[in-house]
């Protein structure tokens, strides 16, 4: 860093012009939600259309938890994706890996909607989704932590938290938009529906993706990258990921169990729950993704309002009222899933998918981005979010579907699966510091491993 570094950051230009940071938002919301409208729309259609075009020749429940492997391939690979395209985002930049994850994403998601069937191709069928799913997982893996930190690392520090939810607003955006195109396909006749209407919302993918390249081209690179890369020697050197495991193993250890829980609650409520849902015959599906439709809009609420907390009281106080709630809610809304009513259906989805998730995912950008330097930010946030993706929520409908035969067809078990996911996220936000009083070139200047405390950005930080 240059010694103008010594003042503070948001006097220094660091931080974007109000028109560049509304081009910013924007492309991190809506490339992001390009992304997970693709893998999440996955996720929908393993559970009410996979299991009987790919997998049609096992039981019901047998191929529903095959289809649900499937999607675990995809969280699998997420890491991956976070390793590749992190250690390429701390050495190139952040906005050149952003176009082409988004590319990755689009091209695969679109080739989902063409393959073949297993009745027409045999086992080549079900390899070929397996593929493209894991093509999926690693272009997301490297998709958020790109999108989250060119919010972050051109807000100020008064805004940090909410400029940094945008990229998980995407999530829900994109699962909208998704599961209500989706929807809509379910109203064809049952045969219509399997043969070619679950394709359309895949074909999609290839409209959506343009649209993501040309808002994305259009953005700049984040200034404090800019100036660290400034050294192109230096920066060729490095080896991202290596520095990460090497200097900074307690911060990503951090980020993997705090982001557990609410990786967790998407993989149940977004996931499973749909399956449930249709497996009990009383909703249709049409009537379970309208559901899921609503609750991804009072998700992306939510999320605002926890990030606009978070900024006022800190990442880890937002957090871990986010967990605790979770644990409390955790039975309550497998009550209401097994009701088996619209309105039991809604409730479910309402406290777990949007209160749940909105307080445990809306301040986890700016609380991750907080725990690394610029210099190995993006492998950070990239690795640690996506590992925890993938612990969270990549295994989580099949273990669910599992737990839910070895209960008798109870849901305790799934509780108590969701209660133990949220008390470890709740010890590691326990055992962390909150660093969002600091600005953008202190988190560089400060070390991580300092003593656990609980400083909300409104007190003042000692100088580093």
């Amino acid at each position: 860093m240059s010694q103008s570094t010594s003042t503070s950051p948001d006097s220094s230009g660091y931080h974007a012009s109000p028109a560049e940071m509304r081009r910013i938002l924007f492309s991190s919301a809506i490339g992001t939600a390009v992304e997970y409208y693709d893998f999440i729309l996955y996720a929908t259609a393993a559970g009410i259309v996979f299991n009987q075009v790919f997998f049609n020749d096992l039981d019901a429940t047998t191929a529903l938890i095959v289809s649900f492997a499937t999607l675990a391939a995809g969280y699998v690979a997420r890491p991956l994706g976070g390793l590749v395209f992190g250690h390429l985002g701390d050495r190139y930049g952040r906005k050149t890996i952003l176009v082409g994850t988004v590319l990755l994403m689009g091209i695969s998601s679109t080739l989902i909607g063409l393959l073949p069937t297993s009745d027409q191709v045999g086992i080549l069928a079900p390899i070929l989704l397996v593929t493209l799913r894991v093509v999926q997982g690693v272009a997301v893996g490297g998709e958020w932590g790109g999108a989250m930190l060119l919010a972050f690392e051109n807000s100020t520090k008064e805004s940090r938290g909410f400029a940094s939810a945008f990229a998980y607003m995407g999530a829900p955006i994109g699962t909208v938009t998704g599961t209500l195109i989706l929807s809509a396909m379910t109203a064809l006749p049952d045969d219509d529906f399997l043969t070619w209407g679950w394709r359309i919302p895949f074909l999609l993918s290839a409209v959506f993706m343009t649209l993501a390249l040309f808002i994305r081209m259009r953005v700049s690179e984040s200034r404090v990258f800019k100036e660290l890369s400034a050294s192109a020697e230096k920066s060729r050197r490095r080896v991202p990921a290596a520095e990460l495991v090497r200097e900074h193993p307690r911060s990503l250890l951090t980020a993997v169990l705090v982001g557990l829980s609410g990786q967790m609650t998407q993989g149940l409520m977004g996931a499973w729950a749909v399956a449930f849902a249709v497996q009990q015959a009383v909703l249709s599906a049409t009537e379970v993704l309208n559901v899921k439709a609503l609750g991804g809009v009072c998700t992306v609420v939510m999320i605002v309002i926890a990030s606009k907390l978070s900024d006022r009281l800190g990442r880890r106080r937002v957090l871990i009222a986010g967990n605790a709630v979770a644990m409390v809610l955790a039975m309550p809304v497998m009550m209401l899933l097994d009701m088996g009513s619209t309105v039991g259906f809604f409730l479910a989805i309402f406290l777990g998918l949007s209160v749940v998730q909105g307080f445990n995912s809306g301040p986890y950008g700016a609380f991750a981005g907080e725990l690394f330097p610029t210099s190995v930010r993006y492998s950070g946030t990239s690795i640690g979010y996506q590992l925890a993706s993938t612990l969270g929520a990549g295994f989580t409908p099949m273990i669910a579907s599992t737990l839910v035969v070895l209960g008798g067809g109870s849901l305790w078990l799934v509780g108590v699966l969701w209660m133990s996911f949220s008390a470890i996220s709740l010890a590691a936000l326990v055992a962390s510091r909150d660093r969002g009083g600091l600005d953008i070139v202190q988190l560089d200047q400060s070390v991580v491993s300092t003593p656990t405390t609980d400083e909300s950005p409104s007190r003042k930080h000692a100088e580093v």
